[in-house]
């Protein structure tokens, strides 16, 4: 039996093993940059304990913490193929299950971090796997077969559906056995569980035919049921009703609803009451290393904190206070509040789930959006890295200006400029 596309290698093998099987590569609807090749992410992978710079405290990075590859089948029709009508023929196929690539409990792929995550699965696991939001829904249902030998036939859609979960590795500075300090890679707040997939085969199996164990095909023929009458029976060519085995496997695939915030991610409470700060004495501002440009709260109730330039005339609105600090491994976390404005630095509620969201001032509550994780140099220097403990995005800003917006970026600024410097007024 020939397949009326171009064979894989995975298909030259599993051809190899039974005549009668075959499989194909099956081109995806979504963008072909969904694919991504395991080198291009690999030479960009850090782990915990590994070396990094100030530059790197306004940037974190995914790391995989567990992987689990399955095959699973997304169409499939029984299909009975009699001695007089052998050939081409197109199936259309039913779905078996979907799979939709997600990180986190979003129904979609956002941001740089997921974008990464996926990525360094498939560079893991020398896989590659859709890095961008996509379906295996939008697949078209039909198979095209050159049925060569009558029989009863499995017609399969399947793809390697690939699990697991994360972390977050956030650069910080931690001490050394020998009292002295060096910036590394740490494990920081923020971790869940992701799934993506591998291109989609298709194919053809008999219940006589011999297939690799743990195979996409394997998978196709275990839905055969090949030891049901259904299987045994003479039907006419064509379509085969589902066996009760199939309906049931079919019914157990559907996937569940998720909702919620991603794995240990805290939730919001969205618009709440004043609350009782427990302020450190210091006054600060938080300035671009070297330059003359800090952030400077807004004096209107729908702008955000933008970077300025400090006057006379600043008002204190580039004057930031630490409160309710805690530390955990080295990290603080605070709100920060605007001596100018009387507000704490938030994300707004409205928009926090979206890449580059603004960040402004509002009345101080008990909120994670008012809460941020600090990431220190060494010390003897004042950089930080600032990130929001909600979002878990980090704090930069898309370029250096008089005036741009402060904004919240998955990954962080890999350029450096989430890079900020604490200073003492």
């Amino acid at each position: 039996m020939r397949p009326t596309k171009p064979v894989s290698r995975l298909g030259r093998a599993l051809m190899a093993c039974a005549a009668s099987a075959a499989v194909a590569t099956v081109g995806l609807a979504v963008s072909p940059a969904s694919a991504a090749p395991a080198k291009s992410v690999a030479a960009t992978q850090v782990k915990p304990g590994d070396v990094c710079t100030a530059a790197d405290l306004g940037t974190r990075h995914p790391y995989i913490k567990t992987t689990e590859v399955t095959p699973e089948i997304t169409h499939f029709k029984g299909w009975y193929v009699t001695q007089g009508a052998t050939g081409y023929q197109s199936v259309t196929t039913s779905t078996q299950t979907t799979i939709s690539v997600s990180v986190g409990l979003n129904g979609n792929v956002q941001g740089s971090f997921a974008v990464e995550t996926l990525g360094t699965v498939g560079a893991s696991l020398g896989l590659n796997v859709q890095v961008n939001y996509s379906s295996t829904s939008s697949e078209s249902n039909t198979v095209t077969w050159n049925f060569s030998r009558p029989g009863y036939y499995g017609v399969y859609k399947g793809t390697k559906k690939v699990t697991g979960t994360y972390g977050s590795l956030n650069c910080n500075r931690v001490q050394q056995g020998s009292g002295g300090w060096a910036l590394k890679w740490i494990e920081g707040p923020g971790s869940g569980s992701f799934t993506t997939y591998t291109t989609l085969e298709e194919g053809a199996v008999r219940c006589e035919d011999t297939v690799p164990a743990n195979s996409i095909m394997a998978k196709a023929k275990g839905l055969l049921d090949c030891g049901s009458p259904a299987a045994r029976a003479e039907h006419p060519a064509g379509a085969v009703a589902p066996t009760a085995k199939q309906t049931q496997d079919r019914l157990a695939q559907r996937p569940a609803p998720t909702s919620g915030t991603s794995a240990g991610q805290p939730k919001a409470t969205g618009r709440s009451a004043q609350a009782a700060l427990n302020c450190e004495p210091g006054v600060y501002k938080i300035d671009v290393p070297g330059k003359p440009l800090n952030w400077s709260a807004p004096l209107l109730a729908n702008d955000g904190i933008r970077l300025r330039v400090s006057t006379f005339f600043s008002a204190h609105l580039d004057n930031w206070r630490l409160c309710n600090v805690t530390e955990n491994n080295g990290v603080l976390e605070a709100s920060l509040w605007n001596w100018g404005n009387g507000g704490c630095a938030t994300i707004p509620a409205n928009i926090a789930n979206q890449e580059q969201a603004y960040l402004t001032t509002a009345t101080c509550g008990e909120d994670d959006l008012q809460r941020f994780y600090i990431y220190r140099d060494v010390p003897g220097s004042s950089k930080i890295g600032l990130q929001n403990k909600y979002t878990g995005s980090m704090m930069g800003y898309d370029r250096y200006a008089d005036g741009d917006l402060i904004r919240q970026y998955s990954s962080g600024r890999q350029d450096g400029t989430g890079t900020y410097t604490l200073t003492g007024v």
